[in-house]
């Protein structure tokens, strides 16, 4: 029976975030089959980790015996004796690479895209990666498939945050979120008479200084990390839901808010429009002003808001675990 192993640490780190979110819910959607099985590998080794993922990993593979090797987190071992397949959720550390500290960004851009050249094949969250993916490194498109995200953070019952009408924002506090020119839109907006406090529900990536240098008196809320229920407390009392990014591979904070009836209103930059279809409002992200004019049509307008309320929860039903994980199987197939 071929065996699948998955490089799963990040799905049981202690504060789950981006990829360990991602390998947390796709374990879970993935098929049961008699024919197949998954070996998952939760801990990694004594040493830095880039030592276990180049050296470590393949050894371990080797006494599994495994026929194949799924890293979720753009660390594929480029020696290896199974094929592999690589998940590749953006190329931030690109476009941005000031977001990241000097080590981190070295080995994302030295091992990402030798990963991604070595993989058999490299699974893409959006057509906006895959693309950029193929553009940047040379990657034959063939070999590239895009299985998207699904919502995952568990839907409560419980009260909402009660604080008075708000606008909500999630991400961490770092320069490409563009965080900044919302806090500049939400000043504009108050000066008008918006009666709304804006919350910001984000690790601290280096701008919370001066995002909140940037809120002046205005009543701007920094959260820093949430778990799963308090964030799911949060975005369901938001009126609306502001992400300003400029640049995401998917951008799960989308669907997550429209799997809860909370309208969206979002940039008009990378995977975003594709990830929110017709379900948001778009904005220019670089132009304070228009950003001010949508969450200004979102939230006076009620029609406005019932619709987006209607198509979001239409949108963020169509994409579920467990349609993206009989996806990648369908790609694990592919290779076995």
């Amino acid at each position: 029976m071929p065996i699948v192993a998955i490089d799963a640490r990040d799905a049981f780190a202690g504060q789950l975030r981006g990829w360990g979110r991602y390998t947390r819910e796709l374990l879970g959607g993935l098929p049961v089959r008699p024919d197949l099985t998954y070996r998952v590998l939760a801990r990694g080794g004594p040493g830095p980790e880039l030592l276990f993922e180049q050296l470590g990993l393949p050894i371990r593979l080797q006494r599994l015996r495994a026929d194949l090797v799924h890293a979720p987190n753009c660390f594929l071992p480029l020696l290896r004796g199974c094929p592999g397949v690589v998940t590749i959720h953006d190329l931030a550390f690109e476009q941005f690479p000031a977001d990241f500290s000097a080590r981190t960004g070295w080995k994302y851009r030295t091992f990402a895209p030798r990963a991604a050249r070595s993989a058999q094949r490299v699974i893409c969250v959006s057509g906006y990666t895959a693309t950029d993916v193929v553009r940047r490194y040379g990657i034959d498109e063939a070999r590239v498939r895009v299985i998207p995200n699904a919502p995952s953070l568990p839907i409560g019952e419980g009260p909402v945050a009660d604080c008075g009408p708000y606008l909500l924002a999630v991400g961490d506090l770092r320069p490409k979120k563009n965080l900044l020119r919302l806090v500049q839109a939400f000043a504009l907006l108050r000066a008008e008479g918006l009666e709304h406090r804006l919350v910001l529900a984000g690790v601290d990536g280096g701008e919370g200084a001066r995002v909140s240098a940037a809120a002046g008196g205005e009543p701007v809320a920094l959260t820093g990390y949430l778990d799963d229920a308090r964030l799911d407390a949060l975005m369901r009392g938001a009126d609306a839901l502001v992400h300003p990014s400029l640049y995401e591979g998917f951008g799960l904070v989308l669907v997550e808010a429209m799997a809860r009836g909370v309208p969206v209103v979002a940039a008009r930059a990378t995977a975003l429009p594709e990830t929110g279809g017709a379900a948001a409002e778009y904005f220019d992200p670089l132009d304070v002003s228009d950003m001010a004019a949508a969450i200004r049509r979102v939230v006076a307008d009620r029609g406005r808001r019932d619709e987006l309320v209607r198509l979001g929860r239409e949108r963020a039903a169509v994409l579920s675990w467990e349609q993206s994980g009989a996806l990648t199987a369908a790609v694990y197939e592919e290779l076995l």
